[in-house]
C-alpha cells in the first residue's frame, strides 16, 4: 500500500511540474525573431563546414526547433508570422536534402 501511495504522490507531482510549462507555448514575437537570427546563424556557420557531420547534425536539430516554434505559434494569438517560420523550414529542410543526403 506504501508503494501505490509513493508512486501516486510522485506521478502527481510530475505531473504538477509539468503542467506551468505546456500551458503557455506561447513566445513573443521579439523571442521568434531571435530564434530566427540563431537559425540564420547556424546556416552562415555551417554554410562550409569541413565536418560534414556536425553540420547535419546542426541541420537537423534547426529545423526540428523550427518546426516545433511553428507548431506553437499556429495556436497562438498574437503576432506570430507562420509565412516567416515556414521560410525558415524550408531552408532547413532545403539544406537536409541537399548537404545531407536526406
Amino acid at each position: 500500500m506504501m508503494i501505490r501511495l509513493a508512486i501516486l504522490l510522485t506521478s502527481a507531482t510530475i505531473s504538477a511540474s509539468t503542467v506551468p510549462s505546456a500551458a503557455s507555448p506561447c513566445t513573443s514575437p521579439t523571442a521568434t525573431s531571435a530564434t530566427r537570427a540563431h537559425w540564420a546563424a547556424v546556416r552562415r556557420q555551417f554554410s562550409k563546414a569541413t565536418d560534414l557531420e556536425a553540420a547535419c547534425r546542426a541541420y537537423a536539430a534547426s529545423f526540428y526547433d523550427s518546426v516545433t516554434t511553428r507548431q506553437a505559434a499556429v495556436g497562438c494569438t498574437g503576432d506570430a508570422d507562420i509565412t516567416a517560420l515556414d521560410s525558415e523550414i524550408d531552408a532547413f529542410n532545403e539544406l537536409l536534402a541537399t548537404k545531407c543526403g536526406g
